[in-house]
């Protein structure tokens, strides 16, 4: 079973549809999901915290914005 990855963050109209004998195969732009998105958003509050200044190399904060979108995601849910 995968991961909520909560869809995408910003639906659009599909892009383009190819004709099909049977109908329309609708293909969609994709991008990110808003478990990203939510991630990201994370980031940018951490980001923007003067007390808690971001060292790249520490993963557990890369790790931490997914906590956060996984918390987000399991309320929305609720």
């Amino acid at each position: 079973m995968s991961k909520n990855d909560g869809g995408p963050a910003f639906p659009a109209q599909p892009i383009m549809q190819l004709p099909r004998g049977d109908g329309t195969i609708m293909v969609d732009q994709g991008g990110m999901t808003l478990r990203d998105w939510f991630a990201g958003q994370a980031l940018a509050g951490m980001l923007a915290n003067p007390a808690h200044r971001i060292d790249f190399k520490r993963a557990h904060d890369a790790g931490f914005c997914y906590e956060v979108a996984d918390a987000m995601l399991k309320e929305r849910d609720r």
